[in-house]
């Protein structure tokens, strides 16, 4: 994990948000699948539609950021069909959270 790009995708606001709020997806989005195709268990994965919506932002940016999430490792993909599902890599936070705990 490169702690430099980790760090600089947390600091911005939204990036950060959609991680709190995927910590907790069933509190913070609506019921997800529904699609044809996609199975009932998504393990906490979230669309990037409702993603965009609750953050308010465009489908562009919102797939930036998650993308951004994503390359730093933060984030974990599944792709089902047309949509993809985004849910939170713990290992990785629980990696950083070592860094964080031991090295700052």
């Amino acid at each position: 994990m490169d702690m430099t790009e980790t760090f600089k995708a947390l600091s911005n606001p939204t990036r950060l948000q959609i991680l709190m709020w995927l910590k907790d997806p069933e509190a913070n989005f609506p019921e997800q699948g529904g699609h044809p195709g996609v199975p009932d268990d998504l393990r906490g994965g979230v669309c990037v539609g409702s993603i965009r919506d609750k953050a308010g932002v465009s489908q562009s940016t919102a797939s930036q950021y998650l993308d951004v999430l994503q390359r730093c490792g933060l984030l974990l993909s599944e792709r089902h069909g047309k949509w993809t599902y985004f849910r939170r890599n713990e290992e990785a936070i629980a990696e950083l959270a070592r860094f964080v705990g031991d090295e700052l």
